[in-house]
């Protein structure tokens, strides 16, 4: 019976390793994002490969405040063929004050965890993940970024432990 349970805690230990696309803890949320700067649309200048935008060559994200103090929001996919999808959901805040950890949900009562990693102070780009690093997004108010704040990001993303050979870049960018 001992060695099956020191078996278990092993296999337990072995499975639970670095997150999946990254090669360092798991960043922590900023700890100031106002909500009234951050509303509007964004544009997704990158992303880790994810089942939900398999084939989307371009995405933008625009997040509104609502009457019950959650923020809606509004993610729509541009295919190859330029034909769009869109996916409608909530946000809220997870604890007090403004830390950039929310959760998110586009389907009744399922939530996942959206935390904003990392962000510009004028708001003028962001980077969002969550605790297991399986999602990433680099996102901007611009269409469009340069290759020199291409390189930039990826080397903010490689400092925040994320391996940065899996990002799809869209585009645009």
């Amino acid at each position: 019976m001992r060695s099956l349970i020191l078996t278990l805690a092993v296999l337990a230990g072995a499975c639970a390793g670095q997150p999946v696309n990254r090669t360092s803890s798991t960043p922590l949320p900023v700890s100031a994002v106002e909500t009234e700067p951050y509303l509007g649309l964004w544009h997704e200048a990158a992303r880790l490969p994810n089942r939900f935008e398999r084939d989307c060559v371009a995405a933008t994200a625009e997040y509104g405040a609502r009457d019950d103090g959650m923020l809606s929001v509004r993610n729509v996919c541009t295919r190859a063929d330029g034909s769009t999808r869109d996916a409608v959901g909530r946000a809220r805040r997870v604890g007090e004050g403004d830390e950039g950890k929310l959760k998110v949900s586009f389907f009744g009562p399922f939530w996942a965890d959206y935390w904003v990693v990392e962000r510009a102070d004028d708001y003028s780009w962001s980077i969002v993940s969550e605790p297991e690093g399986r999602y990433l997004w680099v996102l901007t108010r611009a269409e469009q970024i340069t290759p020199a704040e291409r390189a930039l990001f990826d080397a903010r993303l490689r400092a925040l432990g994320f391996d940065t050979s899996k990002l799809i870049w869209n585009a645009a960018s």
